[in-house]
């Protein structure tokens, strides 16, 4: 890629679902149909519980359980209206607008598969602070009441729902007829290709990305109007928000304030430099992370708790600090990485193993892993706070009901499950060298526990 633009391509064959054995083949066909067809009733079910049950999902169950479940989902299912449609074409223009004409400094993401170099423009903390800006002023100059953005939150999440399933159409017509780079691929499979994705950096013109667009301009923005709207919607109702909802609100927005103010870190993370734009990618980016994160605050809206003031400054002061490490992780990592070692971390010249290994085509490449700073007490630390920040952001919901943990809950699942999965993978890349990384690191996660 040269002066931001992609090279047109013929793609490549990828070989990995073929090379699956059969009954793994099955095991994961049967996966991607699951998230295709059971995932989106799940969302509803989700929002049901917390709209209509006092977010009980044992009540919920029982309901479901008694009326049969297919009869159940058809009467609770909201329609989408135009009035939902309306507020989020709404707003992802505005977000389009602001990811192509608001200045920024040009960003070189790392090298693709394919010798090419995207290009992204660096204004996102930019764009995420005139959006709280301008939505704020519209509640203030009364143009818009954003509780209306909490009283449409179903029939908002059946128009994403539809919008997820049409994008992805779109994504895989799109690589079959014009991919925006050399880096697009097909397994054969069309259920494989439309779950996963082929192209890695399908962009419209020049500067769009559209994988950038839907995590981080659309997914991760709308995860913080919805913080917003949920606190607006109390203010509203009761005069006042809780203690409860403005601490989970504070580390919500620390958390995503700290996203865009490093959002380049995630260009260069594993979600954009491996995973390709299929159904996937888009159901996660504009449904899944944004709803599932925000059910504490939804159910905090019309179930308060009281907290005492010390209680509620220590579970910010926590939270905060899990915002911290996460934040200074990815810096030593980041400064080690540009430095190929060669810096200070923790006021001293960090220790690192030296590996070597040879890729799939044959070619030998070396690497430098880290194992001093954070990366000294496990070998996926960042995990930890990840899972900290999110325990202590659904704390202020107590233990009344279920529904306030389901996202922490399946985060740490998640990542559990991907720690182990990196390192499988590491161990048969790096062999020795990775062996030698785990005598020296010898905890996945949490020290002495995991």
């Amino acid at each position: 890629m040269t002066g931001g633009r992609y090279i047109r391509g013929s793609g490549r064959k990828l070989k990995e679902f073929q090379k699956v054995p059969s009954s793994n083949k099955a095991r994961k066909t049967a996966g991607m149909l699951t998230t295709l067809f059971l995932f989106p009733p799940i969302i509803i079910f989700l929002w049901y519980t917390l709209h209509s049950m006092d977010g009980s999902i044992t009540r919920s169950y029982n309901q479901f359980h008694m009326r049969g479940w297919w009869k159940s989902t058809k009467d609770i299912w909201p329609l989408p209206t135009l009035r939902s449609a309306k507020l989020l074409v709404i707003f992802a223009a505005f977000q389009s607008i602001l990811l192509l004409f608001l200045p920024g400094d040009q960003y070189a993401g790392p090298l693709s598969p394919a010798g090419n170099r995207p290009y992204f423009k660096k204004n996102g903390f930019r764009a995420y602070m005139v959006t709280l800006v301008v939505y704020y002023l519209l509640w203030k100059e009364h143009y818009f009441n954003p509780a209306v953005v909490y009283e449409c939150m179903g029939e908002m999440l059946s128009v994403m729902i539809v919008a997820s399933y049409t994008i992805s159409i779109f994504l895989y017509c799109k690589a079959h007829i014009h991919s925006s780079s050399e880096d697009w691929a097909t397994t054969g499979n069309v259920l494989v290709d439309f779950f996963w994705g082929m192209e890695l950096y399908p962009r419209l013109g020049k500067n769009f990305d559209i994988k950038d667009f839907l995590h981080c301009r659309f997914g991760m923005m709308a995860w913080a109007i919805l913080i917003i709207s949920c606190a607006i919607k109390q203010h509203t109702t009761e005069g006042r928000v809780s203690k409860s909802l403005g601490v989970t609100s504070l580390l919500m927005l620390a958390y995503t304030s700290k996203f865009f103010f490093t959002e380049s870190e995630y260009w260069s993370s594993a979600e954009m430099v491996k995973d390709r734009a299929g159904f996937f990618f888009t159901w996660t980016s504009l449904v899944w992370n944004p709803f599932v994160r925000i059910l504490v605050n939804v159910y905090l809206v019309s179930h308060p708790v009281p907290l005492g003031t010390g209680v509620a400054l220590l579970i910010s002061a926590a939270g905060l600090a899990c915002t911290y490490v996460i934040y200074d992780c990815e810096q030593q990592r980041l400064l080690f990485r540009r430095s190929h070692g060669k810096c200070r971390i923790w006021g001293k010249i960090p220790n690192k193993i030296q590996s070597q290994h040879v890729t799939e085509h044959g070619e030998q490449k070396h690497l430098v892993m880290l194992t001093d700073g954070w990366w000294r007490v496990s070998r996926h630390f960042q995990y930890a706070p990840e899972i900290g920040v999110a325990f202590f952001w659904s704390l202020p919901a107590l233990f009344r009901n279920g529904m306030p943990w389901f996202y922490v809950t399946f985060l740490t699942v998640a990542l559990v499950d991907q720690a182990h999965a990196d390192d499988k993978r590491c161990k048969y890349i790096y062999h020795k060298f990775w062996e030698s990384y785990c005598k020296r690191v010898p905890y996945r996660i949490i020290p002495y526990l995991y």
